[in-house]
């Protein structure tokens, strides 16, 4: 099947290595692979600041870049959530018939990643290697927004060599939300810190999610303590083979 990847602008400026992940593990699946070079941000900042005529162009720029795409692969739950819990609500402010139609007839094609593996491409095991021992952070807008469940850990039980270990309090929120981390830094230092603390009790080598924005959160607290656990999004997981193995992270 053909997909086209909408990478976000957070992982296009700050992580790289999570959209040359998708690429190689999808095209491994056999995925006819495309990159829509106009593509912008989801509007997903702008709409949450109040900024609701940025938020409108960037979803119509959505809508309109893919409205003839076989299917859209996102490896961001919170961009996928902000395209179906967000959207309908701008659209509706707009008052555009048409683009309503248009965003309707798009909506059932856009996938977070591991919704793609396993409710369109039917497939758990990816063929994945990663020998190391790995928890798995469930972000707010995956586990609330999506109820994507338990696909993210499907996935992960079917990588070769890779020893899963539960994360206590799985529904508790990393406390970065977005801007929320930048207008509440003192709740969400006090939030990342008791999610920090289920995190570490893994004793683990690499927690890993869906969003590298909690990962980025997370791992930065990670990092200044020394902790030696590294974060690391899906992606790169799922697409970590013997034969080439995962760009870790330092």
């Amino acid at each position: 099947m053909r997909a086209s990847l909408f990478i976000t602008c957070y992982n296009d400026t700050l992580f790289p290595e999570t959209g040359r992940a998708v690429v190689a593990l999808l095209e491994r699946l056999g995925v006819d692979l495309e990159f829509r070079s106009q593509q912008t941000c989801c509007g997903q900042m702008h709409a949450n600041t109040g900024f609701r005529s940025e938020a409108f162009s960037q979803a119509k720029r959505f809508v309109r870049l893919y409205q003839d795409a076989e299917a859209v692969v996102v490896p961001s739950s919170s961009c996928v959530a902000m395209v179906r819990e967000q959207y309908p609500g701008l659209f509706e402010e707009l008052g555009n018939e048409a683009l309503r139609r248009e965003f309707a007839a798009l909506l059932p094609r856009v996938y977070e990643l591991s919704e793609f593996l396993i409710d369109r491409l039917g497939i758990e095991d990816v063929g994945a290697w990663f020998p190391h021992r790995v928890t798995y952070h469930a972000s707010c807008h995956g586990l609330r927004g999506l109820h994507l469940g338990d696909r993210p850990l499907r996935l992960l039980r079917a990588v070769r060599g890779l020893e899963l270990t539960p994360l206590p309090n799985l529904d508790r929120c990393c406390g970065f939300g977005g801007t929320f981390s930048v207008k509440n830094g003192d709740v969400s230092s006090a939030m990342l810190a008791t999610k920090l603390e289920d995190v570490l009790g893994t004793q683990t080598e690499f927690c890993t999610a869906l969003d590298n924005s909690c990962l980025m959160h997370m791992g930065g607290a990670l990092h200044r303590r020394q902790a030696g656990i590294r974060t690391i999004h899906m992606a790169q997981i799922l697409a970590s083979t013997e034969a080439s193995p995962a760009e870790i992270p330092a």
